[in-house]
């Protein structure tokens, strides 16, 4: 399982995890620019190193998003379709949701909804 995300500034590396060419990204409480710069720093990097095309983002432990987590997300969505890959979203929370939602971009990601684990649902994004 996951850990804490950004645990007293600290960074835990096992919230990004690759599973075949699937990145999977445990995404913190509050994302904002600086956590979104920092997520898109090292998601790009798993990226452009692991050859992985598909990105699922678990917003599981997530209360709050800017609009800089949105651009976070609609740039890793175009690096993925860049490759012939797609993003998930899982555990989207409601508000969240309504912001993705109102802005349109719901066509942009494959919206996860069952629970399971994180493997499966990397390879329902690659079928």
């Amino acid at each position: 399982m996951f850990s804490f995300l950004f645990g007293k500034g600290n960074f835990m590396e096992e919230q990004f995890s690759v599973i075949d060419n699937c990145l999977m990204i445990r995404m913190p409480e509050e994302i904002d620019h600086y956590k979104s710069t920092y997520i898109c720093e090292n998601a790009d990097k798993y990226i452009l190193r692991k050859d992985v095309n598909n990105i699922v983002f678990d917003f599981e432990d997530t209360k709050f998003m800017d609009s800089s987590g949105i651009g976070m997300l609609m740039g890793r969505y175009r690096l993925a379709a860049i490759g012939g890959g797609r993003i998930g979203l899982y555990n989207v929370p409601k508000d969240i949701e309504r912001i993705l939602n109102h802005l349109n971009v719901q066509q942009s990601y494959q919206k996860l909804k069952m629970h399971i684990k994180m493997s499966v649902v990397c390879m329902k994004l690659i079928v």
